[in-house]
């Protein structure tokens, strides 16, 4: 249980120290957007790149992936559905919350996490790979076309080419190749690409802070439905759906079932936060589901823990 605690214990320091730095106001009102954007555009494509550069890129073909992508996708296609039919809401909002029911915090909980539930920080893979590599394209694409101010609906050709000017994705991509060229780059080019990547989370975690103060309480206005519904598809469908695939569908059982249940019922990444923030499209939203998805999953990891380990 430490790994686990010592987990959300570390962010929710991180997150904490911003919200002291955004209470004093000393980095101005700008910072947090200027935090956000660095972690986007420059320290995430960076650390995207180290971390597929050095993955083996052929467990995105496991059975595990059947039930990670699986709930992922039917989790953020639930949330769309579900909006859409109630709020009527612009396809950049219901991408944002389809990502924030959906996109889990595979790199900074998912590890530690898996190592204490499951034993091996191998099983987070496939879902951080899956994550990188398809949802986050088509989430963004979804978000850059709106703020291009192109049709509400972007196009699948839209779709297509927008995610080409992306800095994660462009970072995911050079990894991927690095990754299957085989190649070892030399320490000297290696370190400044590291020193930039290591200021990701951290960037991310302070800007998430600072935008809690003065923040009103969580899901509360008239965001408060949609934030409800997304941590409830966070939280609880996502893993219950992750199970069924898993055990019915990719025929798995044992650790890899308990993996596949673990990782889907990790809360919401601060990335969707970022993400929003660099778009100006449902930070808020975010904002909200993250900390709610973060404090309720603690129960429900524990208790997937003595169910099925």
């Amino acid at each position: 249980m430490s790994g686990v605690l010592g987990g959300f214990a570390a962010l929710a320091a991180v997150i904490a120290v911003g919200w002291a730095v955004g209470r004093t106001g000393i980095l101005g009102r700008d910072a947090p957007g200027i935090l956000s954007r660095l972690s986007f555009f420059v320290a995430t494509p960076a650390l995207l790149f180290l971390t597929l550069g050095r993955a083996d890129t052929a467990t995105v073909a496991s059975l595990a992936l059947i039930a990670t992508a699986g709930s992922a996708v039917g989790t953020a296609l639930l949330y769309v559905g579900l909006a859409w039919w109630r709020w009527r809401l612009p396809a950049a909002q219901l991408t944002t919350g389809a990502l924030s029911s959906s996109y889990v915090n595979a790199g900074n909980l998912g590890i530690p996490v898996a190592v204490y539930i499951v034993g091996n920080a191998s099983y987070v893979a496939p879902v951080l790979l899956f994550q990188v590599l398809v949802m986050a394209p088509v989430g963004l694409g979804v978000l850059a076309a709106s703020r291009a101010g192109v049709a509400a609906t972007p196009t699948w050709r839209q779709l297509l080419v927008q995610p080409l000017r992306t800095p994660v994705v462009i970072g995911c991509a050079l990894g991927l190749l690095l990754a299957a060229s085989g190649l070892d780059l030399p320490a000297m080019l290696l370190e400044p690409v590291e020193l930039i990547a290591a200021l990701a989370v951290p960037a991310a975690l302070l800007a998430y802070g600072m935008s809690l103060h003065g923040a009103p309480r969580p899901a509360a206005g008239a965001l408060a439905g949609q934030v409800w519904l997304a941590v409830v598809l966070k939280n609880l469908a996502m893993p219950a759906l992750a199970y069924a695939l898993g055990r019915w569908v990719a025929d798995l059982d044992g650790l890899a079932l308990l993996a596949v249940t673990v990782t889907s019922a990790l809360p919401t990444a601060q990335n969707v936060f970022v993400y929003a923030s660099a778009y100006g499209r449902g930070a808020l939203l975010a904002r909200d589901v993250i900390l709610l998805s973060t404090v309720l999953s603690v129960p429900v990891l524990v208790g997937i823990a003595v169910l099925l380990a």
